[in-house]
């Protein structure tokens, strides 16, 4: 490898523009370059085709970068880099510091579990047939990694009637060896008992090799030679062994059933696939061999850089291919950007022809898609785990507190967001997260009036919902009339503070201690209005912006950037994504009755009561079209004329 070093020298780290290199000092060609911080810690690593254009787009612009990139430059204090001559010299550099400084700013791969293994451990003199976990160790195979560590003691349990391996610890081994006595799987023939020497080391190696064969996927011809040996017996009149190959096979059989063929007998292929959010990523791998899923693994990955699936691709075939098996054939969802030249880093490492490529169609495209649905499962699940501990949710509550310059945590947190179609069906939500944990019976929903953009429908619907806190708080207990829609569009609200079916507490009678809107600094600045204008002025408000998850509170002109990796920017964004699931949910239904009630505004005269009487008779629009006019002449208020004109236009209408 061919290699030239620079570097810009430290001057200061007030601002980027301080270490930035000097006009052209910085080659165009292919490289690897490294930020450091104050302290001389490398902080990231990264590759370029040309490393004077990548550099450059660092100091260009700082504020048209991305927040995260601004974060990495304002942190560092240093920029050095290498010349190399090939893209694939390139990929090896960058991992390879990767590996050896862990900058803080790169992407990095973890297993959201220990996943356990079946190991063989080749190694010792009597080799050993048990379930691991965590780091390998030389000299043992492993065969795997499993879902459910049930699943490979119930493998073994079938297996081991065929390859009595032996399978217990080294005190069990050394302490049959003292008595001279086997244990209880040496009695019922599912150990060969090397301990009391009933087989040589050599012959207890042997059987393990062959247990070992059997896992690699060569299945065909241990049965196959089973099956011969068993008509043997028979023919020798030798019924009690040929009972014996028998059950032996049927063992086989079933330990292989609990390994789907997904493909040809002849594939050996990693399938791996994402599922990702703008904070976090998950990915998951199937292992096939021989056709079969002989293993599921997974990880997960805080983005701590703005990346694409093909990066994020890129980086995981990296890490974890390092020093790991490669297979003859790689499936990815997509393409790293430079795929040639991981192509060859990965043949190079293998020694061997590797085939890296995106399934199109066939089983290996549905494949594809059953692994993504466990990498979106294994995410969701990683959620869930993260949400729930109340250590966590703590931080992220005081986190947000410190971001927000408030008084105390906000226990309370209510999100607003807008949804709506080319400004029709104009719909809100309102959801409620009570100590980091969403109180769905909290959550409610607005049909927004204004047709003026979504600053004015923020506006609209944080003064109607604070409007009814107010007239909560004040009143006497009366009641309106019954709960639903309500003359300002919000379903399910009654006024008084207090519900005398149950004593508890109307549903806007409580204030959130933090108003979160879906936007930026406009919808934050139009929720503060509206407060304002109703004398509200202990309930704190900010906005956070999707596209670059920036939290923007009213007053400011710039952003308050919270780490990528805090769990106060987490929990905003569940926030945030559960009030635009509502809102869209909303809006759907919304949409879809208009579009029922659509078809029948051609009809002239007929009014929303009848309009709805048609639909509760009928229950669709295409039900309606299909009715005759005396089934129509029995809906109450629908004369024959009516009727008929329904009809024409309905039919009319459908061809």
């Amino acid at each position: 490898m061919r290699l030239s070093v620079g570097r810009a020298r430290l001057l200061s780290v007030s601002s980027p523009l301080s270490f930035r290199p000097r006009p052209g000092s910085i080659p165009d060609s292919p490289g690897v370059y490294r930020f450091r911080d104050a302290h001389r810690r490398v902080i990231y690593v990264g590759k370029a085709k040309s490393l004077r254009q990548r550099l450059n787009s660092y100091f260009a612009d700082f504020a048209g970068l991305h927040p995260r990139t601004q974060t990495m430059l304002t942190t560092a204090a240093d920029v050095d880099w290498t010349v190399v001559s090939t893209e694939v010299e390139a990929l090896q550099l960058e991992y390879s510091w990767i590996k050896e400084f862990d900058p803080r700013f790169n992407v990095k791969y973890r297993d959201d579990k220990s996943y356990p293994y079946l190991a063989v451990t080749m190694g010792d003199d009597f080799p050993r047939v048990q379930v691991m976990r965590g780091a390998k160790r030389k000299g043992t195979r492993y065969f795997g990694p499993y879902s459910h560590a049930w699943a490979i003691r119930e493998t073994v349990d079938l297996l081991l009637r065929v390859f009595p391996v032996r399978t217990c610890s080294a005190g069990v081994f050394k302490r049959a060896g003292q008595i001279g006595r086997p244990c209880l799987l040496g009695y019922i023939d599912k150990c060969s008992a090397p301990c009391v020497g009933r087989v040589t080391p050599d012959q207890h190696r042997e059987l393990a090799e062959d247990f070992c064969d059997f896992m690699a996927g060569n299945t065909t011809r241990w049965i196959k030679r089973l099956e011969q040996d068993m008509r043997q017996a028979a023919a020798e009149q030798e019924y009690e062994r040929a009972a014996r190959l028998r059950d032996d096979i049927q063992a086989l059989q079933r330990a292989l059933e609990k390994q789907a063929v997904v493909l040809g007998d002849a594939t050996d292929a990693d399938v791996i696939a994402l599922a990702e959010d703008p904070l976090e990523a998950a990915v998951q791998v199937f292992y096939v061999r021989g056709g079969r899923i002989r293993g599921q693994r997974g990880w997960v990955v805080d983005k701590v850089e703005e990346t694409t699936p093909g990066e994020l691709v890129e980086h995981f075939l990296l890490q974890i291919y390092s020093e790991g098996e490669i297979p003859r054939e790689v499936l990815v969802p997509e393409l790293p950007p430079e795929p040639e030249a991981v192509g060859e880093l990965l043949c190079e490492q293998r020694g061997a022809r590797v085939e890296l490529r995106v399934p199109q169609r066939g089983d290996k495209k549905s494949l594809m898609e059953t692994v993504e649905r466990n990498a979106k499962e294994s995410l969701a699940q990683h959620k869930i785990r993260r949400a729930s501990d109340l250590t966590t949710r703590s931080k992220a509550l005081q986190e947000i507190a410190d971001a927000l310059d408030l008084d105390q945590a906000p226990l309370r947190i209510e999100c607003y967001d807008v949804s709506h179609l080319q400004g029709e069906n104009v719909v809100a939500s309102m959801v409620v997260f009570e100590d980091g944990l969403a109180r769905k019976s909290e959550y409610r929903r607005f049909a927004v009036k204004t047709k003026e953009g979504d600053v004015a429908s923020i506006y609209e619907v944080i003064k109607r919902r604070f409007r009814r806190y107010l007239e909560e708080r004040s009143n006497t207990g009366e009641l309106t009339p019954e709960a639903g829609e309500d003359e300002e569009g919000v379903e399910g609200v009654a006024s008084g503070p207090i519900d005398p079916e149950t004593g508890r507490p109307r549903k806007f009678a409580y204030p959130p201690n933090l108003v979160v809107v879906d936007g930026a600094g406009p919808q934050a600045a139009a929720a503060q209005r509206a407060l304002d204008e109703l004398g509200v002025d202990d309930v704190a408000v900010c906005g956070l912006a999707k596209r670059l998850e920036e939290v923007w509170l009213p007053t400011d002109d710039q952003p308050v950037i919270m780490p990528r990796s805090s769990e106060g920017l987490y929990l905003l964004q569940r926030v945030r994504d559960e009030a635009h699931r509502f809102a869209i949910t909303y809006h759907r239904a919304k949409r879809s009755k208009s579009v029922k009630e659509s078809a029948l505004d051609a009809v002239p005269g007929l009014g929303p009561a009848r309009k709805q009487a048609l639909l509760k008779r009928f229950g669709s629009v295409k039900k309606l079209k299909e009715a005759t006019v005396a089934e129509i002449r029995e809906v109450p208020g629908i004369g024959e004329a009516t009727a008929e004109l329904i009809v024409s236009r309905l039919k009319g209408e459908g061809q």
